[in-house]
C-alpha cells in the first residue's frame, strides 16, 4: 500500500470547516470514484483500490489515504487534488 498524509492548519470554525470538508468529500467522491461517510468529526472513505479519513479539528485538518498497488501510479495526481482542495479551504 502507497499512503497520502497530509495535515493543514485552518482558521474556519468547526460549522464551516465540517461543510467545507464535506465539499472535499463530494468532489473526491465524484473524481476518484470513493463512497463516503462522517461519523462525528471524521470522514471516512473507501473506493476500488483507495480507503482513508479526513479529519476535523479546531485548528486543524488531517487526510490519510492509503492507495493499493493499482492506484500506485496516480498517487500525486490524487495527492495533488487533495492539497490543491486543502489550499483553497484553509486559505
Amino acid at each position: 500500500m502507497s499512503a497520502i498524509h497530509i495535515t493543514r492548519s485552518h482558521n474556519q470554525d468547526l460549522e464551516h470547516a465540517k461543510a467545507y470538508a464535506d465539499d472535499i468529500a463530494k468532489s473526491l467522491s465524484e473524481k476518484f470514484g470513493v463512497k463516503y461517510q462522517w461519523q462525528d468529526m471524521t470522514v471516512k472513505f473507501k473506493g476500488a483500490g483507495a480507503k482513508g479519513s479526513m479529519n476535523i479539528e479546531h485548528a486543524h485538518v488531517e487526510v490519510k489515504m492509503e492507495l493499493s498497488f493499482m492506484l500506485r501510479p496516480f498517487k500525486g495526481k490524487i495527492e495533488q487534488e487533495i492539497n490543491r482542495q486543502l489550499d483553497d479551504f484553509c486559505a
